[in-house]
């Protein structure tokens, strides 16, 4: 089975997806994501699917879910480099990916990311 690798930049970590994703490689991101945010107190995740050139509803529920583990751990997650096809798909399938956050891409994303953590400390 295929890990994708999860680099810690900071207190984000990036995740950059080059195959195109199975089932079993989602769930495996899923976990090991998780795992990764909880043992280093990662404030932001930020996820490159610019590769991903096709996904299913299995993988669209999947980043609709890591967001969701993610925001519970405290951490915010962005979804960058969608190419259109994918964002038709994912709407023709009925998932609005609610509670994920997007940017065009890994620059936009990060600014995303610091402007995020700018509000969430200004409310502590």
């Amino acid at each position: 089975m295929v890990r994708i690798p999860i680099l810690r930049m900071g207190d984000c970590l990036l995740v950059t997806i080059q195959v195109d994703m199975q089932d079993q490689t989602a769930m495996a991101l899923q976990e090991d994501l998780s795992d990764r945010i909880a043992a280093t107190g990662a404030r932001g995740v930020l996820i490159d699917i610019s590769a991903l050139e096709i996904v299913d509803s299995f993988v669209g529920r999947m980043l609709a879910s890591i967001s969701g583990i993610a925001r519970i751990l405290d951490a915010t997650t962005v979804v960058v480099g969608m190419q259109p096809a994918v964002a038709i798909t994912l709407v023709e399938l009925g998932l609005s990916l609610e509670g994920v956050r997007t940017a065009l891409n890994v620059e936009l994303g990060m600014e995303l990311l610091r402007r995020a953590r700018l509000e969430g400390s200004l409310g502590r």
